[in-house]
């Protein structure tokens, strides 16, 4: 019957389709679109001059040095790069810069590369300063196929406002400035337009890969790898060792293949490291500290006593991290580091040193019990979500209703906002301590009316400490005196102090934690 003819016919319908599917199903698993090279000169040969590579890495961690190496010697030029920074002056993206290969720059900090900061400045090279976080984000986002989106970093700044200086005259005059951002209010809380980065070439450094192209990172060198890894046209992973399918449990796969293109065996690793540190056995690194400098040694056991038992804190480079040397026996805290750290401990012990294991100060350092390791666009969603119960930075100048700048002096020195803007956007749940001498080396004002360097972050201040005291904050009623160091009177501190502030009726000593 007509009935039995059609009842017969989607059977025969569901049969092919289900070995249609079958076979496809077998003949997808078993395909592999990665192309693996023994010669990274062969993996970067059609990398074309004025592309848009994105380059992975924290300082020297987890940077692809061979194939850095073998852009050099194609002499391909123009380049535009987005890198967290630019290596040191003698590796990593330093020599690209040296060879003058590098067009623009698109990073959050110049650091201790001379070379870079000397183009910039004598406009020699574009830089775009980015902070840390939102260039994370914004290359997650490009990644994730998201045009762009709303983030508190930078609100209030010159990345809001625009005027940075992009690239410089011979004359040092600004001939290319950023432009101002789209601003949005949302819940009462204020929000700036990011856009998203995406590049023609992904250069990244993994530890290793299967067959298939699954890529494993190891310690702190996840870093930016991750997220570039997945924001370009064509990622190229350069790996210490190639292994067989199955040699990775699947739930330990960092990066899945389908983002990898091309893998390269690095030819070798010199494993620097910019600053290697350790300690002695037994030795809790409190003699890091030079007692000699006794204001110094005030603001850090000062500082210290900030430290409360559970906190997340994510601390600065200089005075808050050493501050971390002289917690009390008694007192836990989680220490978190921008480049991919959450419970990071203290140096090594002596042999014990880790390229792979550096805080975002570039120093060795190690991992605590219970500790792990995350890529940078977790990192910063940590941080911007409010998850960090303090953040302890350094500062050039701060405001009496506590504005923050730390990052720049136009024409004079370019250290850029690395992550600082991104860890004092979220202040309303993040507290903010502000930890630094209280008066610039010639003896001119850093606690004033008004901020005259470049902004990092807008009314964001909770706590100000410094060798003569320290203040409180409120954005609209201003300073308070809190607490005052022995020997110091209130009239040494209003003259070293460039504007107004209230004293507290209940002014105590300044408190110093007990080693």
């Amino acid at each position: 019957s007509g009935h039995e003819n059609c009842n017969m016919a989607l059977l025969r319908a569901c049969r092919w389709l289900r070995g249609s599917c079958n076979a496809r199903a077998i003949s997808v698993s078993s395909q592999c679109n990665v192309a693996f090279f023994q010669d990274a000169k062969e993996a970067v040969k059609d990398v074309q001059d004025g592309a848009k590579l994105l380059v992975g890495g924290f300082g020297l961690c987890g940077i692809p040095e061979n194939l850095i190496d073998a852009l050099k010697q194609s002499g391909v030029k123009n380049l535009t790069v987005y890198s967290n920074n630019a290596g040191v002056d003698d590796f990593g993206l330093g020599i690209l810069l040296k060879s003058r290969q590098i067009k623009r720059m698109v990073s959050s900090y110049v650091g201790e590369n001379k070379e870079f900061a000397r183009q910039y400045l004598n406009g020699e090279l574009e830089v775009e300063l980015t902070p840390q976080g939102t260039l994370a984000e914004r290359i997650r986002a490009g990644g994730a196929g998201i045009p762009a989106f709303y983030t508190p970093t930078g609100f209030g700044t010159p990345i809001h406002r625009g005027g940075v200086p992009i690239k410089h005259g011979s004359n040092h005059e600004v001939l290319i400035e950023s432009l101002p951002k789209e601003h949005r209010v949302f819940n009462g809380r204020h929000y700036i337009l990011e856009e998203a980065i995406t590049a023609d070439y992904a250069l990244i450094k993994a530890w290793k890969a299967d067959k298939y192209g699954n890529l494993v990172f190891r310690k702190a060198a996840r870093n930016f790898n991750v997220p570039m890894g997945k924001a370009a046209k064509v990622t190229i992973a350069e790996v210490e060792e190639i292994v067989e399918p199955g040699t990775f449990a699947p739930e330990n796969i960092h990066l899945p293949s389908i983002y990898v293109k091309r893998v390269v065996v690095g030819e070798k690793y010199e494993r620097r490291i910019e600053h290697p540190m350790t300690r002695k056995p037994g030795d809790d690194s409190k003699k890091a500290v030079t007692e000699k400098d006794l204001q110094r040694l005030r603001i850090v056991k000062r500082a210290a006593l900030e430290f409360k038992d559970g906190m997340y804190v994510n601390l600065g480079i200089g005075i808050p991290m050493t501050a971390s040397n002289f917690i009390p026996k008694d007192v836990k805290v989680v220490i978190q580091s921008e480049n991919g750290i959450l419970g990071m401990g203290p140096y090594p012990l002596p042999g014990e040193e880790d390229s792979d294991l550096i805080n975002a100060g570039k120093e060795t350092v190690s991992l605590v019990e219970g500790g792990s390791f995350l890529a940078s666009d977790d990192v910063f969603g940590m941080i911007r979500g409010g998850h960090l119960n303090m953040t302890m930075l350094g500062a050039m100048q701060v405001s009496r209703y506590g504005d923050l700048a730390n990052w720049m002096i136009p024409g004079k020195l370019v250290k850029g906002m690395g992550g600082a803007m991104d860890l004092v956007a979220s202040h309303e749940y993040t507290r903010v301590v502000i930890t630094m001498e209280h008066t610039a080396k010639d003896g001119s004002h850093k606690i004033l009316d008004s901020c005259t360097y470049p902004l990092t972050g807008k009314h964001c201040i909770d706590r100000i400490i410094t060798d003569l005291c320290v203040f409180d904050v409120d954005s609209k009623k201003g300073l308070t005196l809190v607490e005052i160091a022995d020997g110091v009177g209130v009239e040494s501190i209003q003259a070293a102090t460039g504007c107004a502030f209230e004293v507290s009726k209940t002014l105590k000593p300044m408190g110093q934690v007990q080693c």
